[in-house]
């Protein structure tokens, strides 16, 4: 199947899919499609939140604005680049589960346009992309960055093997958390920035069990593990604890690492955007689950936005 023939899931007489095709696309060559869809191109959600914990982060630990600037460009560019890597690797685990299941079949992979000979070429493309920006680095936040590729790989292998994949995935996406310091600072991070750490692990677990909700139909036929089905019936108090806990842990962390400044009101704002969500959830409603778990972008820069403004007022 041509990637270019794929159905808009805008079109409300299509089945449920996770693939969007951007306008855009239309301008590049046919053959670059799949290899756009495997990476995940159409949907910049997925870097955006690997992104946003190494953001925060790096405005604590710059040596001034300037510096602050150019390594959240260079992050820009390594988020991008390594989701779309992590993505790869988890279709090359996932290609034959992922026929099964209504929303990830016409991904390249399980839909044959893309062979496993060129997914590992592209995998290691990507990798060296990364590797190029990871250099740009100190040396201590490149053994940071070498030390989450374990994570990467395991995560597609914990759905198969525990209720919380989301934890694993938790621990994967909030690297960015250790490896923001170690690239601003050149030193290892302090301890109390284990609870920021930690705060992006429980975001992560509520956003990504948000997430599963669209799945939980499928996931129960072939077997694949989530925190949607483990939650069950207590899906929504598990979001609502877990976004709880994040927040207290950040405010924590960030108040030990800071003081008192603009972020607690990027984090406020943080919190009652959280709370939206947690009321809108529904565990019949796969669309609005897509919608909810997006919208998790602009609840990390809410954040983001003051602790910046906290580093450009300093």
């Amino acid at each position: 199947m041509s990637p270019s023939r794929i159905k808009d899931p805008r079109d409300s007489r299509t089945q449920h899919t996770d693939i969007s095709l951007p306008d855009w696309w239309r301008l590049l060559p046919a053959a670059a499609h799949p290899y756009l869809l495997i990476a995940r191109f159409d949907r910049p959600i997925g870097w955006w939140l690997l992104l946003l914990p190494g953001w925060w982060v790096i405005p604590l630990a710059a040596a001034d604005p300037a510096a602050m600037g150019w390594l959240m460009a260079l992050f820009l560019v390594g988020a991008v680049t390594m989701r779309a890597a992590g993505c790869v690797v988890n279709d090359l685990w996932d290609r034959r589960l992922d026929r099964q299941v209504e929303r990830t079949a016409a991904r390249p992979l399980a839909a044959g346009t893309v062979s496993m000979m060129q997914a590992l070429v592209f995998l290691a493309l990507l990798c060296l992309v990364g590797l190029a920006v990871l250099l740009q680095l100190p040396v201590t936040a490149v053994i940071a960055g070498i030390a989450a590729l374990p994570l990467v790989v395991l995560y597609p292998l914990a759905k198969r093997v525990t209720w919380w994949p989301q934890a694993v995935l938790g621990l994967t996406f909030s690297w960015g958390v250790p490896l923001g310091w170690t690239a601003a600072s050149a030193a290892i991070p302090p301890a109390e920035l284990l609870f920021v750490y930690a705060g992006s692990v429980a975001w992560v677990f509520g956003y990504d069990t948000i997430y599963a909700v669209q799945d939980m139909a499928d996931d129960r036929k072939v077997g694949v593990k989530s925190s949607a089905l483990g939650l069950g019936r207590h899906l929504r108090a598990g979001v609502a604890a877990a976004y709880l806990l994040a927040v207290a842990l950040l405010a924590a962390g960030l108040w030990v690492l800071a003081g008192p400044g603009f972020w607690v009101a990027g984090l406020a704002a943080m919190t009652v955007h959280l709370g939206w969500q947690v009321r809108n959830l529904d565990a019949d409603d796969p669309a609005m689950a897509l919608r909810l778990f997006k919208s998790n972008r602009d609840a990390g820069l809410l954040l983001t936005a003051g602790l910046v403004l906290d580093r450009l007022v300093a």
